[in-house]
């Protein structure tokens, strides 16, 4: 089995997948062959495996794992891997107001954490890419920052919001190291710590909604359709390849609805 999830991730590192994504498919694909070890491994094993995770599981979990399975059978197995595909509970996030976006900042007292906030929200910004942002990434002579081999290694500019100039170039002048956002040490910061600031702001503002990072990037892509921004505008700025992924931004906005007249109010 070892062999096996060794010849899996030099597949995967040819391949150029990412850090992250080769940690992920190793994980699901070793708690494949763990269930299978006395099994078999085959397609009927598969099927019986998906249905015993889909009992209490969330989907798109199990999808997610699927997808780690079928590369395994493919390009490690040489097998074709044909399953149904696994229809996903799509629940809209509760995105924050423009009003809690407001508190939140206000409620952060630590300088780095408040940029870090407004930069997430004003950059539209995935934790993993404010993480990775260097110095050298931030052109204030053209107003924009470089996000460099963001999520698909594909990179992309993002405007820098015109009331934190100020502030980020204050910031850049007295903090050390290569990274925007490093740590004390020196070093990257990391997830949970930008988790833990998030959540930290949202108590002391009194928001009770489920506040944390990636929560910032959907209220920036809604508040930009609320006031009009072009859709693939948008797409553009996120980073999305396909249009559909930024569609789900129609969905959650809610001007359109409240500006609906109800004919009732005709009457």
């Amino acid at each position: 089995m070892h062999g096996l999830l060794e010849k899996l991730k030099e597949e995967l590192k040819i391949r150029n997948y990412a850090r992250k994504t080769i940690k992920s498919y190793l994980y699901s694909v070793s708690k494949f062959l763990d269930y299978s070890e006395s099994k078999g491994i085959n397609l009927e094993v598969v099927k019986e495996y998906t249905l015993k995770r889909l009992e209490g599981q969330n989907p798109s979990s199990v999808a997610k794992d699927l997808f780690a399975i079928k590369f395994f059978f493919e390009n490690v197995l040489n097998q074709d891997l044909v399953l149904p595909t696994i229809k996903r509970n799509k629940p809209l996030p509760d995105i924050l107001t423009i009003g809690e976006i407001k508190q939140l900042i206000d409620n952060t007292l630590n300088i780095k954490h408040i940029l870090i906030i407004k930069i997430l929200y004003g950059c539209g910004l995935r934790v993993s890419e404010i993480i990775n942002l260097k110095k050298e990434d931030v052109n204030f002579e053209e107003g924009l920052i470089h996000v460099k081999m963001a999520k698909g290694r594909k990179d992309r500019f993002v405007k820098i919001p015109n009331s934190v100039i100020e502030d980020l170039e204050n910031f850049m002048k007295i903090s050390g190291g290569v990274y925007l956002f490093g740590s004390n040490r020196g070093g990257k910061l990391t997830d949970s710590t930008i988790q833990a600031i998030m959540k930290n702001s949202a108590k002391k503002a009194g928001i009770k909604k489920r506040v944390y990072p990636h929560l910032l990037r959907h209220s920036f892509a809604t508040h930009l359709l609320e006031q009009g921004t072009d859709l693939r505008v948008i797409q553009k700025l996120l980073g999305h390849s396909d249009i559909k992924t930024t569609q789900i931004y129609t969905h959650i906005s809610q001007a359109s609805i409240q500006n609906v007249k109800s004919p009732l109010d005709n009457l």
